[in-house]
């Protein structure tokens, strides 16, 4: 697992770096916006007509929805119980409620696991966050972020329509159930497309961290978050994977999913509604330095 991440951590870094070296004088949000952008808009839905035309769709996928919001529900519901609405204001506590649930299984996930598992295995990191987690932080997400922020509301129906993956997840999964062959020319462009989504991914992950926000004082609020986010959510989709039936790599791949650091998204989420943005930058940055470490310590104990 090791020999996996360094190669995905370089790149992280590189991306880290841009900030302060500003190559090029180009503005390392500004970069990341259009990568993020470009990912969001083209190569993501690219790749996830790709992946999910071909890949084989049945109980399984039922099994990684449950287990996915499972554990983002479970999640929410202890950070709501350890982060008390009186302990804290209100902005900070929408905050880390979002960063304590919903993991980064998509930008950092898929490439963990397509190197872990195989290529087959890019799948089950769609399927958790496109068919579970990000329905879920555009649904009970955006409402937790309504009840303590601001800005404008929108229904959350009309919030995950918006999400082009989503509408590629959706034509995938129809196309495959139907049994439509995927035209040769039409696979290897979404492949061409599809190939480029994990370093661009990892580049942007790496300019979206935010060093300068990480101080001693603001430990004790993300401490929870940060042993949620890693630590127990893996924990209880471990132990109710038994109950779904899920075994092998496929039990394990779905256990790396939940352990993943924040997922980067909420930070659009946190912007929008008047969150405290720097408090999320904070618990992203460092879940995501320490999931280096927890991965592989999860990883081995599921082998």
């Amino acid at each position: 697992m090791l020999q996996i991440l360094l190669p995905m951590a370089a790149l992280i870094i590189a991306g880290a770096l841009w900030r302060p070296l500003r190559p090029l004088e180009l503005d390392a949000d500004g970069v990341r916006k259009s990568l993020t952008g470009l990912v969001y808009v083209l190569l993501l839905p690219a790749l996830v007509l790709e992946v999910l035309w071909k890949a084989p769709i049945g109980i399984d996928s039922l099994r990684i929805i449950l287990m996915a919001s499972t554990a983002v529900v479970g999640s929410a519901v202890v950070a709501s119980l350890i982060y008390r609405p009186k302990a804290l204001p209100q902005q900070a506590r929408g905050a880390l409620l979002i960063a304590a649930a919903w993991p980064n299984a998509t930008y950092l996930g898929l490439p963990v696991l397509e190197q872990t598992f195989g290529t087959e295995f890019r799948s089950v990191a769609l399927q958790y966050d496109l068919l579970a987690a990000t329905p879920l932080l555009l649904t009970i997400g955006i409402l937790i972020a309504q009840q303590h922020g601001e800005g404008e509301k929108r229904h959350p129906l009309a919030e995950l329509v918006r999400v082009p993956a989503f509408w590629a997840a959706t034509a995938a999964i129809t196309l495959n159930i139907n049994q439509i062959p995927m035209p040769n020319g039409v696979g290897k462009t979404l492949e061409l497309l599809g190939n480029s989504v994990p370093p661009l991914m990892l580049l942007a992950l790496g300019m979206g961290l935010r060093w300068d926000l990480l101080h001693w004082r603001i430990l004790p609020r993300l401490i929870p978050a940060l042993l949620i986010q890693l630590m127990l959510m893996p924990l209880i989709l471990y132990w109710a994977s038994f109950g779904v039936g899920l075994e092998g790599d496929l039990r394990a791949a779905v256990v790396l999913e939940a352990a993943m650091p924040t997922m980067v998204l909420g930070m659009v989420i946190c912007d929008r509604y008047h969150l405290d943005t720097a408090l999320f930058a904070a618990a992203t940055t460092l879940s995501t330095a320490l999931s280096l470490i927890t991965l592989p310590l999860w990883y081995g104990w599921l082998s």
